[in-house]
């Protein structure tokens, strides 16, 4: 029957320079399972370097060595993990604890590489611990634990998948001589109960407790002594712990990554805020903007739409400043009844429109006056506050009557309330006041023109004296497509005149540019603010690669217990995507308390969060997570476990 351990040539080199170092020089070694066996050599004999070849955490340069008859050269570094997580438990002269873990969950760390539940491993923690005499203690951090109680840990974390192989670099070599014995005791318990027990030391009151003692020197065995145990003494090769399931181990590994992945951001609470603080700037601006940008550009549109939207203005000639005496009389009052039977139309108005002089008493101040028809006041949407606004009859008997606006009523009668039935006069036509039409107000101003609306063919025939009508203004009904009854309207004209004698302008044109130009604006706003998160994204990345270049004995120890360099990359990958997360969200909180603010300084605006831009932002955060994330995780799961573990 083959030996359990066995090494058969062993040769181990390094680089130096141009050339190599040999530290292990043909090495070849055979341990029977249940031995313990001390590995005694002066510093620089090669010991430490065949204890990492034994326990899988190294390769040999050359040679074969096999662990129960298996090939460890046949291996890749995920099958090596396994090895070393279900059959190897190792013991190192600082004890390499995780400080930010209490003593059970210093133990339980290899058990959650093997997939077992949370209860599971927190039963068997506090057994170990227990039996090591530290069952009081089990949620003690290292820092509150004495030196023997630290290496009474770590032999317990050893023990946690089985520990078939102890391994023991220097256990007693940072121990008081009590504590030193008592952990020798311990070891000797573990080899009476079947574990093999590999000690390697310089000390030779250690290695005299051992049952065989292989010296080496210069990377050479000058003593191999025939094993004190017979070779048919059996160990069980599988963990003590039972394993779960596939699924159940991956989501045992996931959760287990995202706990140390907490309790790794709560040890370092500053660093990890800081941290935060671009992702959360950069949410809060992206969703900030996204947001008021909307509420902006409703309040803008509604504006545009206030003024006159769905509507269709006619003029004669070819284009705007177009004066050419011929086109000037191109629009009848006949158009005018053509256009109002049309199904498509709402409404419709005539304007004929000069500058003229309004008096009242010894008040003369300029104004713009239109002559309208009655439905202009519905076709612009406007209220009429006081009176009314023109009848039909009003307009066809062209009666000397007049409608101010807000400025023009304030400027004319600015000690009177009710103005209906005074008397003014439009240029030098006298007109008595019907109505009031509300001033608009709006994000763009009021205008400083007085305005007043008398009937157009008042307009027309009493104040201008002519035949023929400056504009028309078109209302199209809810639901028709405006375009299409801009075609309809040119066509109808085309046919009663001719001839193309007039142009058409449709105010959803501006619509559609001021929408364009909102858009174009808050996509612009949008990649400034993403350029602050790419920021914060990168100060991720920097961060986190301090962190693995702090934190690189801990990947070492967890290598050491069997963590694969998938389960390492996953670890921190989860704590770049989970500082991005709790960051977005911040981020998105900060968001609403500057909208609430801002709808309390502007309560006109709309301000609204979707859940699309809430989505979007946890999106963005995960993505971000991922994505600066990578390269520290990635970098942190290609280190070698050896140079690791040596880092201070």
């Amino acid at each position: 029957m083959s030996a359990l351990l066995e090494l058969k040539d062993i040769r181990r080199s390094y680089p130096s320079g141009e050339g190599q170092i040999e530290v292990l020089k043909g090495i070849t070694l055979n341990i029977e399972a249940g031995e313990m066996v001390a590995i005694v050599g002066a510093s620089g004999s090669g010991k430490s370097t065949l204890m990492n070849i034994l326990g899988c955490l190294d390769k040999p340069s050359s040679g074969s060595y096999k662990v129960a008859g298996i090939d460890t050269a046949t291996l890749d570094e995920d099958e090596l993990a396994t090895l070393r997580r279900e059959h190897f438990g190792f013991i190192f002269q600082r004890y390499h604890l995780l400080s930010h873990l209490n003593a059970s969950q210093n133990v339980e760390v290899p058990a959650v590489y093997i997939g077992t539940t949370r209860s599971q491993r927190k039963q068997r923690a506090k057994e170990l611990l227990t039996r090591l005499g530290l069952g009081e203690r089990v949620e003690y951090r290292p820092s509150q634990l004495s030196g023997g109680q630290q290496q009474r840990v770590s032999i317990a974390r050893a023990l946690m998948n089985g520990g078939q192989v102890i391994l023991a670099d220097e256990p007693t070599g940072a121990l008081d001589s009590h504590s030193g014995e008592e952990v020798m005791a311990t070891l000797k318990q573990l080899c009476q109960q079947g574990h093999t027990v590999i000690i390697v030391t310089h000390d030779p009151a250690v290695a005299a407790q051992a049952q065989r003692v292989i010296e080496i020197r210069d990377g050479e065995i000058l003593r191999n002594p025939p094993p004190q145990i017979s070779p048919e003494t059996s160990f069980s090769a599988k963990p003590v712990l039972a394993e779960n399931s596939s699924f159940q181990q991956v989501v045992s590994r996931f959760l287990e990554a995202l706990s140390m992945a907490w309790l790794a951001l709560a040890a370092n609470k500053m660093r990890t805020l800081l941290t935060m603080l671009g992702i959360i700037i950069g949410i809060a601006s992206v969703v900030s903007i996204v947001v008021i940008g909307d509420a902006a550009k409703e309040l803008v549109l509604a504006d545009i739409r206030a003024i006159g939207t769905n509507t269709i203005d006619v003029y004669p000639g070819k284009d705007f400043g177009d004066d050419d005496p011929k086109y000037r009389q191109a629009l009848k009052e006949g158009d005018l009844a053509a256009i109002i039977k049309q199904p498509w139309v709402s409404s419709a108005t005539a304007s004929i429109s000069s500058n003229l002089r309004l008096r009242y008493g010894n008040v003369d101040v300029a104004a713009s006056v239109s002559g309208v028809s009655g439905d202009y006041f519905n076709v612009y949407g406007m209220i009429i506050n006081q009176g009314s606004g023109f009848s039909h009859d009003q307009n066809t008997e062209r009666a000397q009557v007049v409608v101010l606006d807000e400025n023009s009523k304030r400027q004319l009668f600015p000690n009177k309330t009710q103005v209906v039935g005074e008397v003014i006069l439009v240029g030098n036509v006298p007109a008595t006041v019907i109505g009031v039409a509300s001033e608009k107000q709006s994000m763009f101003g009021s205008s400083k023109v007085l305005r007043v609306w008398l009937p157009y063919d008042t307009m027309a025939n009493r104040v201008m004296g002519q035949n023929w009508l400056n504009s028309i203004t078109v209302r199209v009904k809810d639901g028709y497509d405006s375009h299409e009854a801009e075609q309809q309207l040119s066509r109808l004209l085309n046919l009663r005149h001719g001839q193309q004698d007039f142009f058409t302008y449709n105010m959803d044109g501006l619509l559609k540019t001021a929408e364009k130009t909102t858009r174009t604006l808050q996509m612009f706003l949008t990649l400034v603010a993403v350029i602050s998160l790419l920021v914060g994204g990168i100060g991720v990345m920097n961060i986190m690669l301090v962190s693995v270049t702090e934190r690189t004995k801990e990947i070492g120890i967890r290598m050491a217990v069997g963590a694969r360099a998938s389960d390492v990359l996953q670890q921190f990958l989860i704590e770049a995507v989970l500082v991005c997360l709790v960051g977005g969200t911040l981020g998105i909180v900060f968001s609403l308390l500057v909208a609430v603010t801002l709808q309390y300084f502007l309560p006109g605006w709309q301000i609204g969060f979707s859940l699309l831009a809430l989505l979007t932002a946890f999106g963005c955060s995960t993505a971000i997570g991922v994505l600066f994330g990578w390269l520290p995780a990635r970098n942190a799961a290609r280190l070698n476990p050896i140079d690791a573990l040596a880092r201070e």
